[in-house]
């Protein structure tokens, strides 16, 4: 018999699913009880190089409010040729050409291995990706110049078919022809002044035989008629059709002309820029995958969205001033934002943002419109900087057969057993707006429905769901009953192919007053640290940060009391078992990380970190809330060390991966021998290698992270080692330098922030404690 442990990672390997229990509670009161919510961490497109190629459209569910897919899960009566819903035990007849199916004979959907399958719809249309490049003039040569020339590297990268388009702005918003022959056509509109999605079309004439009417009550894979029967479009062409006279455009742009006098800032209108894109496409390509590409050299400083004002003696706004309430400008371009990523959602298209600059620019603001529509957000200080420019080509990343790994335009609709409902998802999603019989009336989360839109999907893109247990106490659960649950992701594959891809899990019950050691066995310590740090952040962004902190105290300390073992008022005696026993350590560097104290970051930073961990997978994940620490010696291999300050010994060469960062920390006697030029001299061979090895494994980490981490090479006492500081349990720090008798090695940080062991202490005096 296989471990939980086991269990667990086969069901992440075949499905891309974790749950945070894997035995469910039967009833709500029990279920409220388990602290940490029923959730599962999903990541739809995960990639699955052995799923078969099954080349026709999903047998579905005929009850009117069901629709769920045909599954291993289903009865099946081969006889009769009929199945029952394992959803609402609806009785469906299977269509025509299931007709010499068997128990020999068995179609895949129904085979037990494949409770992740997916299906490429053969009668839907094909939709071209299409991209439309939104670039800030407003910048320095050498930043707009390595910008021109990732752009046109970019261009080779795109599919032959794919359509493109560009926008530029300063003080004034260009949208350029692209169908023109000879002479650069433009049509100029004022950056400070908003206009209706309407004005946009009329003054570009779009609505007059450029293209469709608005339609967003399309269906995926429906007959678009912005495509169809429409004039090639002047602001959106082919690349093939393109690629040389949109080379040249790009390469002959300058800076904006407009003079910026002393003391001032660049008038920049990005919310006019971006608002005129979200409009040139959605009245275009309504319901069509689609990406708006927006490059961002420093703030909007007029029109809509502005986010402060040009003169530079005014700073743009730190945490303090939006605490105090300070910050002019912030509420109105939020709300302006969330307005456009909601639009640019509904139509199924992507707002990424690149910003570079050495102050923000704003991110803070716009956030919802990565973060709403699941499109990237990668911030570095210039353009011009190795991280931008490998981050951005790792975007048009191809897989094994040579094809994009971004999807486009997805569908996410979740159907559950009865006794379930959903609360709500937290990830780069938005509502649907789907009522049904499984949605809870308590939302936690984009909740109030039972799908949701993702605009872009990564093979890494991963979305939390929570789910409420709403069987009351009275109704009993049959013996070795079991609940379910079927997640159907619709979504245009980069070929331009509609692709429906369903899993199915199911989970069994039990009563929590007989069985609790049964619950407790499938608790998954890894998926529920994930989870509740991403309510964490979900509850900052929407409440205050000191309120969020004691919430995750509160619910730590109920864990401990639900699931430890203690006696009474007996600190020591306190003992969890082995699948809870990392949990209070994430949670202790979760209160700690940059996702809840916002202390020394900038509201942007902020913002930049919080959207990376709603989107990434579990492992990613859990390297952001508790980084890991490498260590390198003379005394054997490299092996994975506390991350702790008793790590940092003289002696040792230490690799720390953050998920953001990659720092290489080199202790006060590698530093010196580097100094005396050890590693040159033929005899050192040995601490040549013991110095590259570090070296060499951050390479591998590079090469496959996306968007591509800060390197750091640093070493004792130099000024970056606060990087590695800021991150170790301070369990030595200038007050108790040897806590815990360790007087030889590790390095003091100065600090008063409590170490885990005194956090650990206080814990368990709590959770032991008759008061609490």
């Amino acid at each position: 018999m296989s471990t939980y442990q086991e269990f667990i990672q086969q069901n992440e390997d075949r499905d891309g699913i974790r749950l945070s229990w894997n035995v469910w509670p039967t009833s709500r009161i029990e279920a409220t009880r388990m602290v940490v919510p029923l959730g599962a961490l999903y990541t739809p497109l995960k990639e699955r190089p052995d799923l078969p190629p099954i080349l026709y459209d999903p047998v579905v569910c005929t009850r009117q409010n069901c629709h769920a897919i045909l599954n291993p899960l289903c009865q099946v009566d081969y006889r009769s040729k009929t199945w029952a819903c394992n959803f609402c035990f609806q009785r469906n007849p299977f269509p025509p050409q299931y007709a010499a199916i068997s128990e020999q004979h068995q179609p895949a959907e129904i085979i037990p291995q494949f409770s992740t399958i997916e299906y490429t719809l053969t009668r839907a249309q094909f939709n071209p990706p299409i991209f439309l490049i939104v670039l800030d003039t407003c910048m320095d040569d050498a930043d707009l110049q390595a910008l021109k020339e990732s752009l046109q590297m970019s261009l080779s990268l795109l599919p032959p078919n794919a359509l493109i388009g560009l926008i530029t702005f300063g003080r004034m918003v260009q949208v350029h022809e692209l169908g023109s022959e000879g002479v650069a056509k433009c049509y100029v509109f004022k950056g400070s002044k908003e206009f209706t999605p309407k004005q946009v079309q009329d003054m570009l004439g779009l609505g007059k035989g450029g293209g469709a009417p608005r339609a967003p009550t399309l269906q995926p894979g429906q007959p678009n008629p912005a495509t169809q029967g429409a004039p090639a479009n002047k602001f959106l062409q082919p690349v093939h059709k393109c690629d040389m006279s949109l080379t040249d455009l790009i390469g002959e742009l300058q800076r904006d002309p407009w003079p910026v006098p002393q003391g001032k800032r660049s008038l920049r209108s990005t919310g006019c820029a971006l608002s005129i894109a979200v409009s040139l496409l959605e009245s275009m390509y309504p319901n069509t995958g689609a990406r708006i590409m927006l490059f961002i050299g420093g703030p909007c400083t007029q029109g809509p969205g502005m986010v402060i004002d040009e003169e530079l003696k005014n700073p743009i706004r730190s945490h303090h001033d939006i605490e105090k309430d300070n910050a002019r400008y912030m509420k109105k371009a939020l709300k302006f934002y969330e307005g456009l990523a909601i639009r640019s959602g509904t139509n199924g298209h992507v707002m990424d943002i690149y910003s570079c600059a050495l102050d923000q620019t704003g991110l803070h603001e716009m956030k919802h419109c990565s973060n709403f529509t699941g499109g990237h957000m990668i911030m570095a200080d210039s353009f011009n900087t190795s991280l931008f420019k490998q981050s951005f080509q790792r975007v048009f990343a191809k897989d094994a057969k040579n094809e994009f790994k971004m999807a486009f335009n997805a569908r996410l609709e979740v159907k559950t057993s009865r006794e379930l409902k959903l609360s709500g998802a937290i990830g780069p999603v938005t509502s649907m707006n789907q009522k049904g019989g499984n949605v809870a009336d308590t939302e936690l989360g984009c909740g109030g429905t039972s799908a949701w839109k993702i605009c872009s999907v990564y093979p890494t893109t991963t979305v939390a769901i929570l789910f409420e247990v709403v069987n009351q106490h009275s109704a009993g659960i049959p013996q070795g009953g079991r609940g379910s649950i079927q997640l159907i992701t619709h979504y245009q594959h980069s070929s331009g192919q509609q692709r429906v891809r369903v899993t199915t899990i199911a989970r069994n019950w039990a009563d929590a007053s007989i069985n609790i050691s049964h619950i407790s066995a499938g608790f998954d310590q890894e998926c529920a640290a994930v989870l509740m740090a991403r309510i964490a952040v979900y509850r900052s962004e929407n409440n205050d940060g000191p309120d969020v902190l004691r919430w995750l105290d509160r619910m730590l300390i109920r864990l401990c009391q639900k699931f430890g073992e203690f006696n009474k008022e007996d600190p020591n005696s306190f003992r969890f078992s082995e699948n809870f026993s990392l949990y209070p350590q994430f949670m202790f560097h979760l209160r700690r990380s940059q996702f809840l104290q916002v202390f020394n970051n900038s509201p942007d930073e902020t913002a930049y970190y919080r959207h990376c961990l709603v989107r990434e997978d579990m492992t990613q994940s859990l390297i952001m809330i508790q980084p890991i620490l490498y260590s390198y010696s003379f005394n054997g291999p490299p092996e994975p060390v506390l991350l702790d300050t008793s790590s940092i010994l003289p002696d040792r060469i230490l690799l720390l991966d953050t998920f953001f960062h990659l720092l290489i920390y080199r202790g006060a006697t590698i530093a010196a021998w580097i100094k005396q030029n050890y590693h040159e001299l033929p005899d050192h061979e040995n601490f040549r290698q013991l110095l590259q090895a570090p070296i060499d494994d951050a390479q591998d980490i590079l090469v496959t992270r996306f968007p591509l981490p800060r390197y750091i090479l640093t070493e004792h006492e130099e000024s970056q080692s606060r990087f590695l500081l800021s991150k170790v349990n301070p369990s030595q720090t200038h007050n108790n330098t040897y806590y815990g008798g360790q007087q030889d090695g590790g390095a003091p940080v100065f600090t008063d922030d409590v170490s885990l062991q005194v956090f650990m202490e206080h814990l368990k005096k709590l959770a032991v404690s008759n008061s609490s």
